[in-house]
């Protein structure tokens, strides 16, 4: 137990200094290359971000976990939307400016949708897989030509801003871009065998250590974006990360988890307990920064409130982990 337990919190801190790495290099060199900026933003910050959660779920389907692959996507958008923008709106209220990322909401929601519809029969097929990789696809393109007609949104002003905060010569983008890559996939691997391992010890499902302690663990780069970001005012980037990752979560990395190891039968659970609450808050943040009003704000009231509901679902699991 022991070595299991120093292996995830290694791994732990490993995931997150490599993401932290990946991320600055890839946005670094993205620069280089000439891509925009707003690009950068949505696409190599929005979802760069979620790498820990593609590469622990890509490890775990290759070990022959896919419950905990399939509960570290849903977990973490959970921990992304109820304790990450819960804990970051009640530091600072959190105002969004950015169409884009209004536009982003909803789509977050149809693609909740669809996720639950696929999964609703219980098994996830190499196929859907490929669907839900496709959409992934689709939802780049479509992030690709928004940024391209949407010059001078909020969303770009930010990232400059970060960019600038982050500038380093082109040598050592490339080597944090390579560096944090392998660290990630090295420090993803001794993750999920700890995780396994307690999971096993304690005589509880991988699902469950998916849904808490892996999905806490890998969303820990965004809770640290969104901080951030927030105390520096950049209101938009803070909640386009967790967007942004989310959509990722979904779309690409239970596709390549399930195209890598497909799931004929899993708990129903699932989508009783788990896709269901994950809805429920995704529903909310469209409803609380969507809003009807011209100023859309996540205020510190919604964030308690996203931050209660994060709290009532550990609650929940842990009733189901002993009853």
């Amino acid at each position: 137990m022991t070595l299991a337990l120093m292996a995830v919190l290694g791994g732990f801190v490993l995931l997150i200094w490599s993401a932290d790495r990946f991320v600055e290099g890839a946005a670094a060199t993205a620069k280089y290359m000439g891509m925009p900026t707003l690009l950068i933003g949505m696409v190599v910050v929005g979802f760069g971000t979620s790498a820990p959660e593609m590469v622990v779920s890509a490890m775990a389907s290759f070990d022959g976990n896919p419950d905990l692959a399939l509960g570290n996507a849903i977990g973490s958008n959970i921990v992304n939307i109820g304790l990450i923008l819960g804990i970051t709106a009640l530091i600072s209220p959190i105002t969004v400016h950015s169409n884009i990322v209004r536009k982003e909401l909803p789509l977050l929601t149809l693609i909740g949708g669809l996720v639950g519809y696929i999964l609703w029969d219980g098994a996830l097929t190499r196929l859907e897989s490929i669907l839900l990789l496709a959409g992934f696809i689709a939802l780049v393109s479509w992030t690709i030509f928004v940024a391209m007609r949407s010059r001078g949104d909020h969303l770009e002003t930010e990232t400059d801003e970060l960019l600038a905060a982050q500038a380093m010569s082109l040598q050592k983008a490339l080597l944090y871009l390579v560096l944090g890559l392998v660290v990630l996939i090295i420090s993803s691997r001794i993750l999920v065998w700890g995780a396994v391992t307690i999971a096993q010890l304690l005589g509880v499902s991988d699902l469950i250590i998916g849904l808490t302690i892996v999905a806490f663990g890998t969303s820990l780069p965004e809770l640290a974006a969104s901080i951030i970001a927030v105390r520096r005012g950049e209101h938009d980037i803070a909640i386009g990360n967790v967007v942004g990752s989310n959509m990722f979560n979904l779309l690409a990395v239970i596709g390549i988890a399930g195209v890598i190891n497909p799931i004929s039968a899993f708990p129903v659970e699932i989508i009783n307990r788990d896709w269901t609450a994950m809805m429920l808050m995704t529903i909310a943040l469209f409803v609380m920064t969507f809003g009807f009003k011209k100023i859309r704000q996540l205020n510190r009231l919604s964030g308690g409130i996203l931050l209660i509901s994060f709290v009532a679902y550990n609650a929940w699991l842990l009733v189901s982990v002993m009853s």
